[in-house]
């Protein structure tokens, strides 16, 4: 288990389990989204402010890997490192584990980018610094 700028904590909901009793996959993916926007509301990047300026932040690819089940009732967190991937593309590494015994859940990477009013990527350095606020100062992850 790494050292993570952003971690928030979560219970597994009833609802969000399938017929097995786990965890649907799908949902890992809402529990990863939740995270990034709570970590970008910290660096105070406003989803509604960006689209106002005609600037709007897509996912592009997401690589999963299933470690071991969550199921009703766990809690767990989900830790994230900022990192910048391009000149045009910005990088979340995501960690679930599961407490209080830090099982590892999930292992994810997400790569997102900023389009324009034309749909045209276009990432402007003040919302990649807003970004890069958890990163060393090489715009490398500082683990």
């Amino acid at each position: 288990m790494g050292n993570y700028r952003f971690k928030l904590e979560f219970e597994v909901r009833d609802y969000e389990c399938d017929l097995s009793g786990i965890v649907n996959n799908a949902v890992y993916q809402n529990y990863l989204e939740h995270t990034r926007h709570a970590f970008l509301k910290s660096r105070g990047i406003d989803f509604a402010e960006l689209e106002k300026r005609g600037i709007t932040l897509v996912v592009i690819r997401i690589e999963m890997d299933f470690l071991f089940p969550l199921k009703s009732g766990d809690k767990f967190f989900v830790g994230l490192n900022p990192e910048r991937v391009s000149r045009l593309r910005f990088g979340f590494q995501q960690d679930i584990y599961r407490l209080p015994d830090e099982k590892p859940i999930l292992a994810a990477k997400v790569i997102g980018t900023a389009l324009n009013e034309r749909g045209r990527p276009r990432l402007p350095e003040q919302l990649m610094e807003q970004i890069a606020s958890g990163l060393g100062m090489d715009g490398r992850k500082n683990i």
